[in-house]
């Protein structure tokens, strides 16, 4: 007799690659009729980890999102089941117990059958409460162990898990290889052993593909099949045209997010044990801080880091912090908490500051058992540096330390006259996601993500320059000329940079005409820009052919060909020599041209009114740089504890930036006086952005 193979569809986990965004509900109405007629999915993941988020923050109703996307399948008699995170619900930080419980009540209504628990940390603790609410409200109870590879996850210790789930009353145990690094034969004598002490369990394998262990679900089946498992059929008409609607999907709006990088097996997640599905908001995390630590690093004198050298330099500062935090599995969102230290140590590092030195509340409470117990020990360092902090530790029940809050929710939405909804889901959502519902509410989640999706296609769409442009990707500068730049040459850097038209991500280069030539038509093949440095004027020739300037100084020539722009900055290479030049707006109208070090303060007359805001405005000019504090990264702002003429000791918390999915504390580093706020509330800043000046007290 053949034994029977069920395939489960984790349809949730294909759009991790974006880090943010899943297909909205009018999409995932499309396709679900297409997966079912491909006849092989017993079950299918509808819903869970950051889902719901996400249609928040797209400005939908999440909870519609699940009621229509579950619809389908329950009809065809497909079992739907959903992620959740234990302790920490689905959302990045823990729960009240009483939200926790509603959860599985609200999902079940909404017709999800099974509910996948896995806690982050293994904590069996964590996991209680999740079967326990999930069977109350008549779902089949999942287990999930978050599988990683360390000294410490051995089958003994995953045995202690499945033994305390299943005393708990899970029905299933599930293998959660999120990062995709389980070894096959460790991952074999687990199931072993979990079939011979609970034979009538069920096992599901669920493993992500990134580091190349896995492999694709295709290729599975004809092996079952030649094996001689009974493995049900798949209508491959139906497949090609679910495949076709998921690039209608990537095409429509989902491909803007999804960094090319992320497509791409890579076996150096095997050694940080990251998971791909966090690999979006990993590639954009290191996107926004890279400027901020290649100008730490030039400014230096040291050679600058392109994105692969930093990619590595973050996979191996992963795999020397992991043990020192105690073998954290990383999955979300102890993943998260673990890359975002080692990004910011990175940062730190490159500028003279110690390692740990920025941590975020959530990761504090995972080092100090708040969130559960660590698989491992801590290092020395980090319990001193704990010590140090006046930190200190919990070895109680997690839940305990969340106390419930349904009830103040419930006033809020009665006092606002907000409906709490069929089977009170609506209240469920503003207590699990209360900043993303509060923006849903007012509109601002809509109007936000209609804006960021039009600039998306406005900053991808082709657009023209005079000089043309390649890919805008920062270059490896290691090799660039160390030497002291003629001015010729400053004054060729800034010559292209200002005839050049691009669009960049905070707006300020525009599809505008930068001269008075181009407003009655660039039809000449010679043009004349004068152009004034150091009190004289310079009258430069110029034609360009085949994306190659030739600028003509006094009877002298340079080729000069754009290499890459972006605000503020240009590599140029002028006859064989490859410069990097930054760019700044001075408050005279003047601008600055700096390379190597070396100022060149130069103007061109013949710019129209208003046209130097294409250059960005230096946001420290006027500014005593050791008295700022700036944003170690791009984000938003989340909170400013302080207020122009407050009076701060060090160590004080002076604002709260929202990146990489944390809130980070910027903390003062002296006992200073706020003299001038330069953000507000939900503004968002770019690295190295200037957010507080500060000034000396005086006694």
């Amino acid at each position: 007799m053949k034994r029977q193979i069920k395939f489960s569809l984790i349809y949730r986990d294909m759009w991790q690659s974006s880090g943010k965004y899943v297909p909205r509900v009018d999409q995932l109405k499309k396709i679900a009729p297409v997966i079912i007629d491909m006849g092989c999915f017993a079950r299918i993941e509808t819903n869970g980890g950051a889902f719901e988020q996400v249609n928040l923050l797209y400005g939908e109703n999440p909870n519609v999102a699940v009621r229509e996307w579950t619809r389908p399948f329950n009809e065809a008699g497909i079992q739907t089941h959903m992620l959740e995170r234990a302790l920490n619900g689905i959302r990045m930080f823990p729960v009240p117990a009483d939200v926790r419980r509603l959860m599985y009540k609200v999902k079940k209504a909404q017709g999800v059958d099974i509910a996948r628990s896995f806690c982050g940390l293994n904590d069996h603790r964590n996991l209680e409460l999740s079967i326990k609410y999930a069977k109350e409200a008549g779902m089949i109870s999942q287990a999930a162990l978050s599988i990683t590879h360390s000294r410490v996850h051995t089958v003994d210790y995953y045995m202690g898990v499945v033994d305390k789930a299943i005393e708990y009353g899970a029905d299933e145990i599930c293998l959660k290889d999120m990062a995709g690094i389980g070894r096959p034969v460790t991952l074999g004598k687990l199931v072993l052993a979990i079939k011979k002490k609970y034979p009538g369990i069920i096992v599901q394998y669920h493993g992500h593909s990134g580091p190349g262990f896995s492999v694709a679900s295709m290729p599975i089946r004809e092996m079952l099949t030649d094996a001689g498992f009974d493995v049900p059929e798949i209508n491959m008409n139906a497949y090609m045209e679910t495949r076709a609607l998921t690039q209608s999907f990537i095409d429509d709006f989902l491909g803007y997010f999804i960094d090319p990088k992320n497509r791409y097996v890579s076996s150096l997640l095997i050694q940080s044990g990251l998971p791909g599905g966090m690999m979006g908001s990993l590639m954009a995390d290191l996107k926004g801080v890279h400027d901020v630590i290649n100008s730490s690093l030039k400014s230096q004198g040291k050679r600058e880091l392109n994105a692969d050298e930093l990619l590595v330099e973050l996979f191996k500062e992963v795999s020397y912090i992991w043990p020192r935090l105690g073998y954290p599995p990383l999955v979300t969102p102890f993943s998260q908490y673990v890359k975002n230290v080692a990004l910011l140590n990175i940062l730190q590092l490159v500028k003279g500051e110690e390692r740990y030195s920025m941590m975020d509340g959530n990761t504090w409470d995972m080092i100090l058992g708040k969130s559960g117990k660590l698989p491992g020990e801590l290092a020395p360092e980090i319990i001193e540096l704990a010590k140090i902090q006046g930190r200190e530790f919990y070895t109680g029940i997690p839940q305990d330390g969340y106390p419930d809050v349904l009830d103040k929710f419930r006033k809020e939405m009665n006092d606002n006259n907000w409906d709490t909804g069929p089977d009170d889901e609506e209240l469920f959502e503003f207590a699990m996601h209360e900043t993303q519902y509060r923006d849903y509410k007012s509109g601002i989640a809509k109007k936000r993500f209609e804006e960021e999706i039009e600039k998306m296609k406005t900053s991808s769409a082709d657009i023209k320059t005079m000089v043309p442009m390649k890919e805008k990707q920062t270059p490896n500068r290691s090799s660039y000329s160390k030497e002291k730049a003629t001015p010729a040459e400053a004054m060729a850097a800034f010559i292209v940079y200002t005839l050049t038209s691009a669009q960049t991500d905070d707006q300020k280069f525009t599809k505008q005409e930068h001269n008075i030539w181009n407003s009655i038509g660039y039809w000449r093949n010679l043009m004349k820009i004068t152009l004034n440095y150091e009190n004289r004027e310079h009258d430069v020739y110029l034609k360009t052919r085949n994306g190659i300037t030739e600028l003509d100084f006094n009877g002298e020539k340079y080729l000069v060909k754009l290499e890459f722009i972006n605000k503020g900055e240009i590599d140029v290479k002028i006859s064989n020599k490859n410069i990097h030049a930054v760019i700044a707006k001075m408050s005279d109208g003047r601008s600055k041209v700096l390379i190597n070090e070396q100022e060149y303060i130069m103007s061109r007359n013949d710019l129209l009114d208003g046209e130097m805001e294409q250059v960005a405005e230096d946001p420290r000019s006027g500014a005593n740089i050791s008295n700022t504090l700036l944003s170690p990264i791009p984000g938003r702002i989340f909170k400013i504890n302080v207020k122009e003429g407050d009076s701060v000791k060090k160590g004080d918390i002076v604002l709260v930036v929202d990146a990489m999915k944390m809130e980070n504390n910027i903390v003062i580093k002296k006992d200073a006086l706020i003299k001038k706020i330069h953000v507000s509330l939900d503004e968002m800043v770019e690295g190295n952005s200037v957010l507080v000046e500060i000034e000396d007290i005086r006694n």
